[in-house]
């Protein structure tokens, strides 16, 4: 693998509306979503989507399972201990120090480009997908619409579904493709705004593809240099891009489970 031209990712597309038009409105069952979608159609086509997209919004379906996942998140809930545990922590060391050792070369020359060390990339790799072994089985789009519809966040998701409707317009997704429950794609579960806005071509193939594991990497890594990663800087709580690894996951136990992760595979 090596690391190819950076494709510049739009962004406009996922800023405030060119329009004042009015908001979609919101629901908490299945009842109300069709009227939902028809409405947050003009909003999807004020921000930029095309017939791709909007023909990929008309087939979404009400994620039952999207929501029953949102309402149980456990992670939120476990001691660090439990969660390391759970998430197979020891496993993901002993594999990532043989993935970093494998691909020596790929990810010291994404440390090069974007300051990322090697182990937070595959402590993330690995915690999210199992190294891609199960990247979801949820249609992204449908997932990402329900989140956006239901209004116990549609705010947060509102962008993240305008990007998969823009990420189908590009032909980076399909309406049929398959992701997490929560609308998380490719080997480390981008949401579809942050894909959007944060993918590169790692692999120089000129697309961006986060089922591709090469530009998963490099997107992952773009990502976190973008929100504000200092290169050679630690990475612990109470270093400086500890803050850092909190812009990719909510969790306290998830974000402390990444850096111990990563320190060990780097070590």
């Amino acid at each position: 693998m090596f690391l190819g031209r950076k494709i510049a990712i739009a962004t406009t597309a996922l800023c405030v509306l060119a329009a004042p038009v009015m908001a979609a409105q919101c629901g908490n069952g299945s009842g109300g979503f069709n009227a939902w979608k028809a409405a947050f159609a003009t909003e999807a086509q004020q921000a930029g989507v095309r017939q791709r997209g909007l023909d990929a919004l008309a087939g979404a379906q009400y994620a039952t399972a999207t929501i029953q996942a949102d309402r149980n998140q456990k992670s939120f809930r476990y001691s660090l201990d439990k969660f390391m545990e759970v998430r197979g922590a020891n496993t993901i060391v002993s594999q990532g120090h043989k993935r970093k050792a494998q691909n020596a070369n790929f990810y010291a020359s994404l440390e090069r480009q974007y300051g990322v060390p090697a182990g937070v990339l595959i402590a993330i790799h690995g915690m999210e997908t199992g190294f891609g072994g199960f990247m979801g089985n949820t249609s992204v789009i449908s997932a990402i619409t329900t989140l956006a519809y239901d209004c116990r966040r549609s705010d947060f998701f509102v962008p993240h579904a305008i990007g998969a409707l823009l990420l189908v317009d590009q032909g980076t997704i399909t309406g049929s493709t398959k992701g997490a429950a929560h609308g998380e794609l490719g080997h480390t579960q981008f949401l579809p705004g942050n894909a959007k806005r944060y993918g590169v071509d790692g692999n120089g193939d000129g697309r961006v593809d986060l089922y591709n594991q090469t530009d998963a990497m490099a997107s992952t890594a773009n990502f976190l240099r973008s929100k504000g990663w200092r290169p050679g800087q630690g990475y612990q709580e109470g270093q400086p891009n500890f803050a850092v690894i909190k812009q990719w996951n909510a969790a306290t136990v998830y974000q402390q489970a990444i850096a111990i992760m990563g320190a060990r595979i780097d070590g």
